[in-house]
């Protein structure tokens, strides 16, 4: 049967485009998100944790009907600035008291995953007021993470679904392209880490990143209903060496290549990067399929 679009994936075919012109045909009331769910109840299209996929079903809409294979009714609501930024983190209140002590005098000092809390707008409002990037809204399956200590924030974490093509990832793990697609889900990345300017606590940084990977598998699993086997970063080297990653026994994997996800060009057109990674199992390559034309 033949192929229309490929999207995130997934193969679309004719007989599933016509059954989604009978779906709009039948349903001339209903919003693009109300067909969205139908289509993903119709074909079972769900993540691991059985939430719909309505948001990708969405953008497969919406490449179908700027390829004229269907017409969707007029949107609803029209988004406007880019739209990882069209809403800036509301501001909270977060107490900046300086402290500079030894890492053997800083105390107890706890990580909580905060997604669908009260405290997740706290992440947001510190990561984009003191992270270099600023905060961008995360596609797809998504945590973040506050630390305190002595009752005070002291560092965030967010960690997202991990990008589709990576390539010093991927020849470290050893994947074909069907087993990346298959697999892809158990990698995670690690967006922004952040300690906040006026904490100078030594070797702080390589310490969180080792509590925070020791947790980092259930707490997925808890909300997405599958672990993680590998986690990632990257590192601007124009700014950072790396330091802590290194410390935390990260692995060095390679260099990006500047083009991004949508690159067209073959061009870079950002700064490179480094690509650090960090198995959570011994035995992760065989659990990601390496060798395994899935």
């Amino acid at each position: 049967m033949e192929s229309l679009v490929r999207y995130r994936g997934r193969e679309v075919n004719t007989d599933e485009v016509a059954f989604i012109r009978k779906l709009i045909a039948d349903e001339p009331g209903a919003s693009r998100r109300a067909l969205s769910q139908k289509i993903c109840e119709a074909w079972g299209w769900v993540q691991a944790n059985g939430a719909a996929r309505d948001a990708v079903c969405r953008g497969l809409m919406l490449e179908l009907h700027r390829a004229g294979h269907i017409t969707l009714p007029p949107a609803r609501w029209v988004q406007k600035g880019p739209p990882d930024r069209r809403s800036p983190p509301a501001q909270v209140d977060v107490p900046a008291t300086p402290m500079a002590v030894p890492l053997s005098e800083l105390g107890p000092v706890e990580i909580r995953q905060v997604r669908r809390t009260p405290d997740e707008a706290v992440v947001k409002c510190l990561v984009a007021q003191h992270h270099y990037l600023g905060y961008v809204h995360p596609v797809g399956e998504h945590l973040k993470y506050l630390v305190t200590a002595r009752g005070q924030p002291i560092a965030c974490f967010c960690w997202s679904s991990a990008p589709r093509h990576l390539g010093p990832r991927d020849r470290y793990i050893g994947w074909s392209p069907s087993a990346r697609k298959a697999h892809i889900r158990f990698v995670a990345y690690q967006s922004r880490f952040l300690i906040l300017p006026w904490v100078q606590v030594p070797h702080l940084a390589s310490h969180l990143l080792g509590s925070m990977l020791r947790r980092l598998s259930a707490d997925w699993e808890g909300v997405y209903a599958h672990p993680i086997y590998f986690a990632e970063t990257f590192v601007d080297p124009s700014r950072y060496r790396g330091t802590c990653y290194r410390a935390a026994n990260w692995t060095y994997l390679g260099m990006t290549t500047g083009r991004g996800k949508d690159d067209l060009t073959k061009r870079p057109n950002r700064s490179l990067k480094q690509v650090f990674g960090y198995a959570l199992r011994k035995d992760f390559r065989r659990r990601l399929g390496a060798g395994v034309d899935a």
